[in-house]
């Protein structure tokens, strides 16, 4: 596979990550979008670095942002969780002021 075939995979999963977080209002499935984006991100730059500079550094570092993608999205399905349980729905609109 060449780089422009992993970039027009790139796009399309930009694409539909970003489509998906602006079209639904449940907050996993923002959350989904928001989830394919950064993957797409991801392929990107792991195909950038495979294909122009092949080097163990930006394995390990990709694994560290995939990592702490892996914890942010924990973080968020945890206060999504407590949005349904304190105010009985996981729409993103009921989530406008989280202090109450």
């Amino acid at each position: 596979m060449t780089l422009e075939g992993v970039l027009i995979v790139v796009a399309a999963l930009f694409c539909v990550g970003l489509y998906g977080a602006l079209s639904q209002q449940a907050i996993v499935m923002v959350m989904m979008g928001l989830e394919l984006m950064l993957n797409g991100v991801i392929l990107a730059v792991a195909a950038f670095w495979w294909f122009l500079a092949p080097a163990p550094e930006g394995q390990v570092l990709l694994l560290v942002v995939i990592a702490a993608m892996t914890v942010e999205m924990a973080m968020g399905f945890a206060v999504a969780t407590l949005v349904h349980r304190s105010r009985g729905s996981d729409m993103t609109d009921m989530a406008g002021d989280l202090s109450g």
